[in-house]
């Protein structure tokens, strides 16, 4: 079976490594300008692009972009994404971004913050190996983006 990749899912793999970074970054430094709110934003923000990368690397969508909708499209791929269940619907008792009915916001404490970007940086650690690429795609890949 042939699998029909996405256009951009590489962006969306970058993109979503950098919010894991500047939010890592931002709490590291206790910086005041991003708030426990704001730092469980971009946690949430890069996870949902990593786990849509790997999802369009495969030719596949969610069908919304809560945490719990993301672990079934997922779970769709099959059983080793059972690591992440806990972590992605500990996500979703703060609030269901993306969600298409409006719910509860809880505000993370900043004692929670560690945890959410520990998440954040595990499932980076457990996608990062599946969006590997035989040598020829990749570079294909950067010759036509190249090209353009």
């Amino acid at each position: 079976m042939t699998i029909t990749q996405i256009e951009n899912w590489r962006d969306y793999r970058r993109d979503g490594g950098q919010f894991l970074k500047t939010a890592r970054a931002a709490h590291q430094k206790e910086s005041a300008a991003f708030s426990p709110s704001t730092l469980y934003n971009l946690t949430c923000m890069g996870i949902e692009k990593l786990i849509m990368a790997y999802l369009m690397k495969n030719g596949k969508l969610a069908e919304n972009h809560t945490m719990g909708d993301l672990l079934r499209g997922l779970e769709e791929q099959g059983s080793q994404f059972d690591s992440l269940r806990d972590g992605l619907l500990y996500l979703d008792t703060f609030q269901e971004i993306c969600s298409l009915e409006a719910g509860p916001m809880v505000t993370p404490a900043a004692g929670e913050i560690s945890r959410i970007l520990t998440i954040g940086a595990g499932i980076e650690h457990f996608l990062t190996p599946l969006f590997s690429e035989p040598q020829s795609t990749a570079a294909t890949s950067t010759t036509r983006n190249l090209e353009q």
